[in-house]
């Protein structure tokens, strides 16, 4: 294929406070070097991540004119001289890191983030190094298997890389945003209990239809820890997607079965407050911080979508054209699941 001689894509552009995400028509394609690939983007999706990078809330600031978004799958349509591990046609999916392929995570690893360190997905076409996709399981659309880079990996770090989880756990779920959503169906297809809290009663029906034993609503319920131990029949739960940060360790925390893993994924409600260590030494339990995941967590989890058909749950797609609608949607809360963008 003869690439186009250029192509349209989205950059953040610095604002007095934060970034605006301005349409670019004219953007040159990178021929790829030996070792790369052109990617014509089909599909990307939204983190939260994505929103605090645009308002200038993210630890690590983009640069001006940085393309967003790290989560994409489209197809190659180009490779360079060198490449032996995909070839031109395969359906293809980014990784987050794209120099984490393997094993622990290295001191440089985040300057390889895609849509934060270095440009995103949300363009027509992206050049990337053969290293830095994976392969789509067959059964995904472009659509579905966008939603899997960021959100979907990390679940699947949190629960199963470092949380060792096995059948017959029981598993906390916080909200109802794509990193909870993929835990309740990992967590289900595993033989796992998910248990799940929200502020809308409406989702935690919607998720109990997928397999969690129960839902808590925490607006009706602050106290929400002591009712996740009693539906778990005073046990308390073995993992916990811990999502809400400070606002919400503590009940987390509380809510801990002996030997119990708490995977700190984000801070919804801030990253400050402090941790009762002998809450933690009286439970025997653990606490990991996740950042996504390597390119060989996502393989697994690949496979594990694969074996036992999990399709990822979609609660909204809108045009490239409207990206800043797709942004505007995802700032609101109200998604359960992935919001996509189509290209």
């Amino acid at each position: 294929m003869t690439l186009p001689n250029s192509q349209l894509q989205y950059q953040l552009v610095k604002q007095t406070q934060g970034f605006s995400l301005q349409l670019r028509e004219g953007a040159p394609i990178r021929p790829p070097n030996p070792d790369e690939v052109v990617v014509r983007v089909r599909a990307t999706s939204l983190n939260r991540r994505d929103i605090m990078i645009q308002r200038g809330f993210y630890p690590v600031g983009p640069r001006d004119t940085l393309v967003p978004l790290s989560d994409g799958a489209g197809e190659i349509v180009a490779a360079g001289s060198k490449v032996s591990r995909v070839k031109v046609g395969d359906r293809v999916a980014a990784i987050f890191f794209q120099s984490w392929l393997e094993g622990r995570p290295r001191a440089d690893t985040g300057a390889s983030a895609l849509g934060g360190s270095v440009d995103g997905m949300l363009a027509e076409y992206v050049t990337l190094s053969e290293q830095g996709v994976t392969p789509l399981p067959a059964s995904l659309s472009f659509e579905e298997g966008a939603t899997l880079p960021c959100a979907a990996v990390t679940a699947w770090n949190g629960l199963f890389a470092r949380g060792g989880l096995r059948a017959g756990d029981h598993v906390l779920l916080q909200g109802t945003g794509g990193v909870s959503i993929f835990g309740l169906q990992f967590a289900a297809a595993a033989g796992a209990v998910p248990f799940i809290t929200s502020s809308s009663d409406s989702k935690l029906d919607r998720a109990r239809q997928m397999g969690a034993r129960a839902g808590i609503n925490y607006r009706n319920t602050p106290e929400w820890a002591a009712e996740v131990v009693k539906a778990s029949g005073g046990l308390g739960v073995h993992h916990v997607l811990e999502v809400g940060g400070s606002g919400t360790l503590k009940q987390s925390i509380a809510a801990l079965a002996p030997g119990g893993h708490i995977a700190i994924i984000g801070g919804l409600s801030g990253f400050g407050g402090d941790i009762t260590t002998l809450a933690l030494i009286g439970r025997s339990a653990s606490v990991s911080g996740i950042f996504v995941g390597s390119r060989s967590m996502f393989e697994e989890m690949n496979a594990f979508i694969t074996r036992h058909g999990i399709r990822p749950v979609i609660d909204r797609v809108f045009d490239f054209k409207d990206a800043d609608d797709a942004y505007a949607y995802m700032d609101t809360g109200s998604h359960f699941g992935k919001i996509v963008i189509r290209h």
